[in-house]
């Protein structure tokens, strides 16, 4: 007769898997709050405070800030948590700079390569949802399908280290697009050039599809600026 055997429960994750998870959901939940304007440019909020709104112990909230310390997105301040860096009309320009050079690459990689259809569905998808939003006057929806569009593309183009420098600088341009979003015209013409781009991708035109990139990040940079001019805006 064969015995039964027992299973031991499997053990608890070690403590400092757990600390990196705390970390993450912490990371997570402080940078979304931030590119929301939810901690608006200037706020100061003490480790304490955010480490019992977020339900975690100092540790992993302490290690989150640092990590958004060193992506520009905050100040650590000893004894005080942190500081919300607020965006000035030149961090803007700089911004600007970086992805007039860079995202025209992306959307020529990736339109060099020819993907299939399949592969860039959620580049159609969101090119569908932009201009479903543009229909219904819906900017916080279009904002959502413009940030998917721009996400996506990068992490096509096969380049990592150009993907994760895009993204870098665009989340920190999330916050001035989001706090902008209703003193700009509707995005009619943004979503063309959407389109326009995703159709030089298709096929597989690549010179046109960083033509038209390049000139729909300028068009935006001009836009953004100008905004910022007429509005007397110091910081975002």
């Amino acid at each position: 007769m064969r015995s039964l055997q027992m299973h031991a429960p499997a053990p608890e994750p070690p403590r400092t898997k757990r600390i990196e998870r705390s970390t993450d959901l912490a990371y997570q939940c402080l940078k979304q709050r931030i590119l929301d304007n939810e901690y608006a440019p200037g706020t100061q909020v003490l480790e304490q405070d955010l480490a019992s709104d977020l339900g975690l112990s100092r540790t992993p909230v302490r290690e989150a800030l640092i990590r958004l310390q060193q992506e520009g997105l905050v100040e650590v301040v000893p004894r005080h948590g942190m500081r919300v860096l607020p965006l000035s009309p030149r961090d803007m320009r700089e911004i600007y700079t970086v992805l007039t050079s860079l995202e025209p690459t992306a959307a020529e990689l990736l339109a060099a390569r020819r993907p299939s259809a399949q592969e860039i569905a959620p580049l159609v998808d969101a090119c569908t949802a932009m201009e479903t939003a543009l229909a219904d006057d819906d900017r916080l929806a279009w904002a959502k399908a413009d940030e998917t569009f721009h996400r996506v593309l990068v992490e096509l183009c096969g380049n990592r280290r150009l993907a994760s420098m895009v993204m870098t600088v665009w989340e920190q341009s999330h916050r001035a697009r989001m706090f902008t979003l209703k003193l700009r015209p509707l995005p009619v013409e943004s979503t063309r050039e959407h389109r326009a781009a995703l159709e030089a991708i298709l096929a597989g035109d690549a010179m046109r599809a960083r033509d038209i990139y390049r000139a729909h990040r300028e068009r935006a940079r001009d836009s953004l600026m100008a905004i910022i001019e007429q509005y007397g805006l110091s910081q975002l």
